[in-house]
């Protein structure tokens, strides 16, 4: 499409007054063509062909050679870069010279398993030959018994994820003993995803994997691939326990892109409040379908998707468009049948414009887009052009929009796009010598081979004392120099690689009301007519925020009132009602110390403990807005349990003599306190291995008295983070007080002392909560430096004397 023509239509409507605050032109780059050392055999380049590729980019034929000579690689090139044929060349290369060769492929959803499927089928589906040599199949929790033993005596390409090998693959090798045996790749897809805890189990599971291939007398070659991060050798390597190429120089063309940073109109003379980003959302998704183009708009929460989908349908509905059946959103939650549909309407072109969540950040095929929105900043560098590199997909001119928000890291960037634009994707970080998560791993290990001295040694220094401490508890049983699972049972079972619970509640459309009143004391659900449907899920986590009773929830642009939650049963009853407003779910959250294991000297002027804690979070309430005003016209209560996360946790609770120095500098306290719990949340990583989404913080009062910075681990029981943090709490500090004294700015930014961790209901609508100001980076740098027993910055001094002349 043409960009210029866009913008100047965007910029030419009545209500613009300057939003488009930056436009940034990144310039095309043609195509680096390679030719492999040995020629592609014929069966290959002859399929090759047929999709109209005659030649290859630098690094596919860069990836290719390594694996050719068995070298473990990971590419990381931009969105649409042809990564997928980096990984799928030498595998049929593999299946073309043996034909008893096989590939396992992890990608972190089962979406991407299916799209990937679906590509390899689309492959080879009109050449008969390579038909029968390639077999592809996806085992996952979703493929029907009827098909599992046919995809393990008979696909060589097996596509899976990390969850199902670790509990449903691993455990009973001896079933896939044809496929171990002969395994001669294992590609690891979007393995930027596999950061922190979930990083740090997929690590032990892959050593699992290793261990398993070994067995069976294989060693395969890994290849993976990774969006754009800092490190993603480091990260591979980490996660592999051995050495990988990183393959980064991308030969595959760019055309020009646009990148426009806009800023929504100020609300009448209320200078703090801008216009909705939903709203200018809907603007611009609705004028590039206008102009000929195909537009993603990427919101930060579900209800958020809905309402642009929603806003953008009855825009164009007003227009008289014939494009008002041609936008949907699309959001987990949705069936699977319903998102592949979309998929292939995006795909094919018949959809122009989706509102969708980050559930289309990653990799999934959805074809050439001419525009990205993204709603307000995502939250990381690497995120942004992620989304934005969704839009671009050929050697046309495209557009990228990052719409900001009402919150004050969206501003900063708007006052500083050299800041945005110059900042690299931010560090991935993963620790695979994590005691906890080991000590799960290898009981599952055991159970699937006898764990030697040999196998200890993969898994890293802490695997062998861990064992000993297991064999202890008797969790394991040592004989003869081997560690055994003792009893019968699977133990991968209980163990999930991620935060959120595999819970899921089904939402059910009530056609005909026939529900029990008693619904929350009798404990079991109603009898339901059989022309009720299921028409989505959603996660344990979200249930209680999303599909309380009374709740409107959003679907497909339409409005459902809930009429029960059964708890026990794990199901939402809906029922299809017409309404004029959403809600959104107010919540009460609450951090308790309930045990504390210790406390540190380490700081004279501060408490300083680690102990366990109970976090909880509820919904109590929800309020009823208005569509389009977004005015709350009535709020009503919710009576449902809190949900509970016992974990561990390190507190800091300065002294009453910080206070009173603060004080006497016309500083406050609890600005300050919040501006360090900001930072460590940061600098923690760098201290105990982790990533930032891992830990949680809080600036409470309750607890000890006086206003604390509580830090916790994100992850029931804990995994040693905080613990970390507690026992090198003062150079957790000092790097905090680092991070703030560097930074160039004058008042504090998003690069120092960030925001407010405040949490709204995490799949509301954004624009419903207010921006709170940065803390105070003066407040901060002091209260660190008195905590540390440091003197005052030398900037702070000059500015007094500078002050006083």
């Amino acid at each position: 499409m043409d960009v210029a023509q866009l913008l100047s239509r965007i910029t030419s409507l009545p209500e613009y007054a300057g939003q488009l605050e930056h436009l940034e032109e990144l310039p095309e780059r043609p195509a680096q063509y390679a030719s492999p050392a040995a020629a592609l055999p014929t069966d290959i380049a002859r399929l090759l062909a047929s999709h109209g590729i005659e030649s290859l980019y630098s690094h596919q034929v860069a990836a290719l050679s390594a694996a050719r000579e068995g070298r473990d690689a990971v590419v990381v090139t931009g969105t649409a870069s042809g990564k997928t044929l980096c990984y799928n060349l030498p595998i049929l290369e593999s299946v073309v010279s043996d034909s008893e060769s096989r590939a396992l492929y992890l990608f972190p959803t089962k979406a991407l398993a299916q799209d990937q499927l679906k590509g390899l089928l689309g492959l080879v589906a009109d050449d008969a030959e390579m038909a029968k040599r390639v077999r592809p199949g996806v085992y996952d929790g979703d493929t029907p018994t009827a098909q599992r033993r046919r995809i393990r005596n008979e696909a060589n390409l097996v596509l899976t994820n990390p969850d199902m090998l670790h509990a449903g693959i691993l455990p009973y090798h001896p079933k896939w003993s044809t496929l171990f045996a002969d395994l001669r790749y294992i590609v690891v897809d979007e393995v930027h995803t596999y950061r922190g805890i979930l990083g740090a189990h997929v690590a032990a599971v892959l050593r699992r994997l290793d261990r398993v291939c070994r067995h069976y007398g294989s060693n395969p070659v890994y290849l993976a691939a990774s969006a754009t991060i800092a490190n993603p050798g480091e990260l591979v390597s980490s996660l592999l326990g051995r050495d990988v190429e990183v393959i980064d120089n991308d030969g595959s063309p760019r055309g020009r892109k646009y990148f426009a940073l806009w800023n929504p109109m100020p609300l009448g003379s209320d200078a703090l409040a801008r216009r909705s980003a939903n709203d200018d959302a809907v603007t611009w998704l609705t004028e590039a379908m206008e102009a000929g183009g195909q537009a993603l708009a990427f919101t930060r929460t579900r209800q958020a998707a809905e309402l642009v989908h929603r806003y953008s349908r009855q825009r164009l509905t007003e227009r008289h468009s014939p494009l008002a059946d041609n936008v949907r959103a699309y959001r987990g939650g949705y069936l699977p049948n319903e998102r592949r549909e979309m998929e292939q309407d995006l795909f094919a072109g018949r959809l122009r414009g989706v509102a969708t969540t980050n559930a289309l950040e990653l990799g999934i095929d959805i074809g050439s887009l001419d525009v990205a929105i993204l709603v307000g900043y995502p939250g990381t560098i690497a995120s942004c052009w992620q989304q934005a590199g969704r839009s671009g997909r050929r050697t046309d001119d495209s557009l990228a929009v990052l719409l900001a928000g009402n919150e004050p890291v969206d501003q900063y960037l708007l006052r500083h796009p050299e800041y945005f634009f110059a900042q690299s994707p931010e560090h991935a970080v993963v620790d695979p010598n994590n005691p906890y998560v080991l000590a799960k791993h290898l009981k599952a290990a055991a159970f699937e081979l006898p764990l030697t001295a040999a196998d200890l040694e993969q898994f890293g220094p802490l695997a062998e004392p861990i064992a000993g401490v297991l064999a202890d508890e008797r969790q394991l049983a040592k004989v003869d120099q081997q560690y055994f699972c003792p009893g019968g049972q699977n133990p991968a079972v209980g163990v999930s690689l991620r935060h959120m619970s595999d819970n899921t509640f089904s939402i059910v459309l009530l056609k005909h009301t026939r529900i029990s009143r008693d619904l929350y004391t009798s404990g079991s659900p109603p009898l339901v007519d059989d022309s009720h449907e299921v028409i989505a899920n959603v996660d344990s986590i979200s249930a209680p925020e999303l599909v309380y009773p009374e709740a409107v929830y959003l679907h497909a642009g339409e409005t459902y009132l809930v009429r029960e939650l059964d708890l026990n049963g794990k199901v939402a009853y809906v029922e299809r009602r017409e309404t004029d407003y959403y809600t959104q779910a107010v919540l009460e959250s609450n951090v308790l110390v309930t045990k504390p294991r210790d406390e540190s000297s380490a700081l004279p002027t501060a408490e300083v403990g680690y102990g366990e804690l109970d976090v909880s979070w509820q919904t109590v309430a929800f309020k009823k807005i208005k569509f389009d005003t977004r005015e709350n016209i009535g709020l009503g209560p919710v009576d449902i349990p809190a949900q509970n996360l016992a974990t561990t946790g390190a507190w800091v609770a300065p002294r009453d003599e910080i206070r009173t120095a603060l004080k006497a500098e016309g500083l406050r306290t609890s600005e300050g306190i919040c501006g360090m719990r900001n930072l460590a949340v940061v600098a923690l990583p760098f201290v105990a291995m982790c990533d930032s989404r891992d830990i949680g913080g809080v600036v409470d009062a309750k607890n000890l008295g006086r206003s604390t910075m509580i830090l916790y681990d994100r992850y029931p029981g804990g995994l040693g983070y905080c613990q970390k943090g507690f026992e090198h709490i003062e150079q957790l500090l000092a790097i905090c007080l680092e991070m703030v004294a560097d930074c160039p700015c004058e008042d504090g930014c998003p690069s120092c002392v960030g925001l407010p961790n405040l949490r709204p209901a995490i799949h509301s609508d954004p624009d419903l909560t207010r921006g709170h100001p940065i803390p105070n980076k003066r407040a901060t740098q002091r209260l660190l430096e008195l905590l540390l027993g440091r003197p005052a910055s030398v900037t702070d001094a000059s500015q007094t004397t500078s002050a006083a002349t």
